[in-house]
């Protein structure tokens, strides 16, 4: 099951992990994300939760968001995530707009 939640700030964002945590979710299926690289760093550190790596995408989809925008590389990530391209798309757009996308899932991802 994968659920996406939109948050403006900070607290937000730990409030809404809190929510996620109490659904069932570990903080090892909770992923955040901001447009601003550091800041989406800094989030994934402060809340414990996981950014997309080697695990999630394979070793050539790592490799390739090198040359990518980070618009392109935020879409990548959410469609291994499991997101569409559609959601993806609407979700990077949210990004675009200051607001911090968070990403639960508890299925297995393809890295093919």
């Amino acid at each position: 099951m994968r659920k996406v939640l939109v948050a403006t700030n900070a607290i937000e964002v730990q409030e809404k992990i809190s929510q996620l945590v109490a659904e069932g979710y570990s903080k090892d299926q909770i992923y955040t994300f901001a447009h601003d690289k550091d800041y989406s760093k800094e989030l994934t550190d402060d809340t414990s939760t996981q950014s997309v790596g080697l695990e999630e995408k394979g070793i050539v989809d790592t490799v390739a968001n090198l040359f990518k925008s980070r618009g392109n590389e935020l879409r990548s990530q959410f469609e291994t995530l499991g997101l569409t391209q559609f959601e993806a798309e609407q979700y990077e757009a949210e990004l675009d707009r200051g607001k911090i996308i968070i990403v639960a899932s508890n299925e297995e991802f393809s890295t093919v």
